[in-house]
């Protein structure tokens, strides 16, 4: 069960990285993300179609550009990270949530959790 969530968690980790490096250069095409990443062709192809399908890039004749869907997820990415990292300390400590407590910002954590797996 924890390796694949582990597993879960490097595949965002790419889809994250493909996504920032998008931003950072659009617009740019498979082969240049690649050569950036240092990753095979099929990774990022694989992580453009994801980001594609969840509206975060689209596709056009130059590369693939950033929508503004992605700067959203990209300015809350830290927050949504610390929020997953304190349900961990829970679960390394032992600690049970009611399902009452609350992470910062005022939301459950784990309710957090399932709104950030959802955004990738």
């Amino acid at each position: 069960m924890i390796r694949r969530v582990r597993d879960e968690i490097e595949l965002v980790q790419r889809h994250v990285q493909v996504l920032r490096a998008v931003v950072s250069n659009q617009p740019i095409g498979i082969m240049k993300l690649s050569e950036l990443l240092d990753l095979p062709f099929h990774r990022i192809r694989y992580s453009l179609r994801v980001l594609e399908q969840m509206g975060y890039i689209q596709a056009s004749p130059a590369g693939a550009v950033a929508t503004p869907l992605s700067r959203e997820l990209l300015e809350g990415l830290d927050r949504e990270i610390d929020e997953m990292i304190a349900l961990l300390v829970q679960m390394k400590r032992g600690t049970v949530s009611s399902g009452k407590e609350t992470g910062e910002g005022g939301q459950n954590p784990s309710a957090t959790f399932n709104t950030a797996e959802s955004n990738l």
